[in-house]
């Protein structure tokens, strides 16, 4: 029987201080394993400073084409929002200054002592083909084998209508998606979990989720963080709901489900250098 390995994940590293205390501790005191950090965030250097101090958490880069100001050209705001980013993929001139961005925030973390050992994207703008193509050959450039495959796996029945209805409209782009990491030879999980728990992961559907898991290795993405006033000053939607999923992660139920489960916690490093670790796809 295949052993069942997991990677939780937790995204925007860098946001707020808040956000970063929050994920330290679900790394020291609970089940998180990784991280990806933003280095456009607002509290970069607060989060090196602590993935310093914490040399076991596996730290990749959230790369971000929405919101925010741009690394590779300082004072300019990227795309506001995912609508406006198409706009500008329809046509080469307005993809140049992609590959740059995401070259420019791959080489921040570089410079801050830090090899990313995976990349993924806010707002998972690499479901994009031209998006995900820059990002394939960037990671190449900089040997970082792993890029998260965003399809939610199917255990989120409960999940919103709406939700449920952009994940299956994901699952369009799947197979070109595949194709891709595959003539970059760059690696990904078995299986990806969290898109439709985000903002509802709580102890119940964080304990349901591990049971269920199929056998492989699965990345569950969250957003765990303290909620103080610099993050319910910050924009974004996920503001109390990442107080809750740092409680899920912390919490006596989440260990005692990978223990009866048989669930193995890994990390993106480990994965990668364990005999058997998945192929590239």
């Amino acid at each position: 029987m295949a052993a069942r390995r997991l990677i939780v994940n937790a995204d925007d590293f860098g946001f707020t201080r808040d956000v970063n205390a929050g994920i330290l501790e679900a790394h020291q005191r609970g089940i998180l394993t990784a991280t990806t950090l933003m280095a456009n965030g607002p509290a970069f250097d607060d989060a090196v400073e602590r993935a310093r101090r914490a040399p076991q958490l596996d730290v990749g880069c959230h790369v971000v084409l929405v919101g925010g100001p741009a690394v590779a050209a300082t004072g300019t705001p990227l795309p506001p929002n995912v609508k406006r980013l198409a706009w500008q993929l329809l046509n080469r001139a307005g993809r140049k200054w992609i590959e740059r961005e995401i070259e420019a925030q791959v080489e921040k973390l570089l410079r801050a002592g830090l090899q990313p050992s995976h990349l993924d994207t806010h707002k998972h703008t690499h479901l994009a083909p031209p998006v995900l193509a820059t990002l394939c050959r960037v990671a190449e450039r900089y040997s970082i084998p792993w890029i998260r495959r965003p399809f939610d796996l199917p255990l989120t029945a409960s999940a919103p209508a709406a939700t449920r209805a952009v994940n299956s409209a994901f699952s369009l782009v799947r197979r070109r998606f595949d194709r891709t990491l595959a003539r970059h030879q760059r690696r990904t999980t078995d299986y990806f979990a969290g898109f439709a728990l985000t903002g509802t992961l709580r102890v119940e559907e964080l304990c349901s989720l591990i049971r269920a898991l199929p056998e492989g290795l699965t990345e569950l993405m969250c957003h765990p963080g303290h909620c103080t006033d610099e993050l319910l000053h910050a924009p974004t939607r996920l503001k109390e709901s990442r107080a809750a999923e740092l409680q899920a992660l912390t919490s006596d139920e989440a260990r005692r489900a990978l223990a009866a489960a048989g669930v193995e916690l890994t990390s993106y490093r480990a994965a990668a250098s364990r005999t058997g670790s998945p192929a590239v796809r």
